[in-house]
């Protein structure tokens, strides 16, 4: 049997070894301001007593889907915090959002450019299928060979991780609109730029979100993955937890990575819906204003009903 390999495993070290050799600065430089956000993130969450975060966060559950929700957030906050893992869940949580964020931040414009371009769509789907089916764990070998063991790795590896949903389900919702809609937007001389910010992003939006819901959590699946390389929070006492076969700490800190994903999952899916006090405020303002303008419609006819009525 002849002894034949395709060295594909060493084509791709060696671009990324020339990667590294040439855009060095440029990775040093990404890497610090991933590391930076990561920081500044993790001091706001940080810097405030516990208490006060737990009092604004329940506050916010309040407001996006009721007093259930609040009493949920809270609840699952304590249990990070009575568990003793507060700092890594800051930590965490500080990575997720930081690599959720900028996900989003390209996974939507590249949707909305994939929906209103076939060339540019039929070029993406395959990038999302491989990434999507790529193993995890691949993802940190070039996060390390171009970042080095840190927090930048771990963000660019969730990154890289979480964008394809968020793409998939943008060109999805802006390619659902329905037609007629749009063409009724034509036909009254909108251009293209108004009819996707006025009829197609709104009509999307649902779809659209979802999409950042599927990031967010991706990217928290991730979190215990990043421990590897060295980012620490919560996949770190994971990782941790696996070496030392501690059952307890990896209960704990798994246990907290659900509590963070139940919070993040019902706040994300909270937009849009009509649920909370925030909801209920805009809709009594809502309703008050289509009552002014009733008021205001009723007291121009009975004007004009009483002039017809003096001309005559």
């Amino acid at each position: 049997m002849m002894d034949f390999r395709i060295p594909v495993g060493d084509w791709i070290a060696g671009f990324f070894d020339w990667l590294e050799a040439t855009f060095s600065w440029f990775f040093e430089i990404l890497g610090d301001l991933f590391t930076s956000m990561v920081d500044a993130l993790v001091w706001v969450f940080s810097t405030p007593p516990v208490w006060v975060v737990i009092l604004v966060v329940a506050l916010g559950a309040l407001l996006a889907r009721g007093w259930k929700f609040a009493i949920g957030a809270a609840i699952g906050l304590l249990f990070i915090v009575s568990v003793n893992q507060w700092d890594n869940a800051v930590d965490s949580l500080a990575l997720v959002l930081v690599s959720a964020f900028l996900a989003v931040a390209l996974a939507v414009p590249l949707g909305i450019w994939a929906a209103r371009n076939d060339t540019v769509s039929k070029i993406v789907k395959p990038v999302m299928d491989f990434l999507q089916t790529l193993p995890a764990f691949v993802y940190l070998i070039p996060a390390i060979a171009l970042f080095s063991v840190g927090v930048a790795p771990g963000v660019i590896a969730t990154l890289v991780f979480a964008i394809a949903p968020g793409v998939r389900l943008t060109e999805l919702g802006i390619r659902g609109v329905d037609k007629e809609v749009v063409e009724a937007g034509e036909a009254f001389g909108a251009t293209p730029r108004r009819i996707l910010r006025q009829i197609q992003l709104p009509l999307a939006l649902p779809s659209i979100m979802a999409g950042i819901n599927q990031i967010i959590m991706l990217s928290l699946s991730m979190v215990v993955i990043a421990g590897f390389v060295g980012a620490g929070g919560l996949g770190g006492d994971v990782v941790r937890a696996i070496s030392a076969l501690d059952a307890e700490l990896g209960w704990e800190a798994g246990l907290s990575v659900v509590a963070l994903a139940i919070l993040l999952d019902r706040f994300t899916a909270a937009f849009g819906k009509n649920a909370g006090l925030y909801a209920y405020w805009s809709k009594q303002r809502k309703l008050k204003r289509e009552a002014d303008e009733q008021a205001r419609l009723d007291a121009l006819e009975h004007e004009t009903a009483e002039t017809h009525s003096s001309a005559s």
